[in-house]
């Protein structure tokens, strides 16, 4: 199975867990991650999916702009496949997603903002086999401060208890959008490869 094809698989979990409630209310939110977490990601969508509406589909090598040495038209790109109709990015962060390049290049474009699209709310839990800890990916580390949560952009939690602490935290990073929009750092220059991680 390609890493598309199992994304796909991703999205359709997604799908059925966003159709078990009716709620105009819930919030489109692209979910990143790395793919060696698919399962621990799947049951994070499973158990939550309910309370937002998940995009899940990311940026894989099947993509046809990865190749670009123009960082702008890859974020435009993601922000066009991906990101288009969602608020909020959700970063569920395993072992080695710190050091993969694709979700860089989506958090990046998840903090974009132009005349097409608005900029998301950016929402970070490490993953049940993190125990609540990790490595933060360079670019959440310049959106967030540890501690300082009013001068901070990005949101990291740890893992959702239940699922109206997971809606509670979306609808947060949903207001951050205009509340915090002055304290995006998007200046750190894509990620050209991913870095080994063991």
């Amino acid at each position: 199975m390609t890493n598309k094809q199992a994304m796909f698989r991703l999205q359709r979990v997604a799908d059925a867990a966003a159709a078990r409630k009716i709620d105009r209310t819930r919030h489109k939110c692209f979910v990143s991650y790395h793919a060696d977490d698919m399962l621990e990601v799947e049951t994070f969508i499973d158990d939550f999916g309910s309370e937002f509406i998940a995009r899940s589909v990311g940026v894989t090598v099947e993509d046809d702009f990865i190749d670009s040495d123009d960082p702008e038209y890859i974020k435009r790109r993601i922000r066009e496949e991906y990101l288009t109709d969602s608020t909020v990015t959700i970063v569920l962060l395993g072992k080695c997603t710190w050091s993969r390049k694709f979700v860089d290049w989506e958090i990046s474009s998840s903090l974009r903002n132009d005349t097409n699209n608005r900029r998301n709310g950016l929402l970070v839990y490490p993953l049940p086999s993190m125990n609540n800890s990790a490595t933060l990916p360079g670019r959440i580390g310049d959106n967030w401060t540890e501690g300082d949560q009013a001068a901070s952009y990005a949101r990291y939690r740890t893992y959702p208890a239940s699922a109206p602490a997971i809606r509670s935290n979306i609808e947060s990073a949903f207001s951050d959008r205009t509340s915090k929009g002055h304290l995006v750092d998007n200046s750190r220059v894509l990620r050209e490869r991913s870095s080994s991680c063991s």
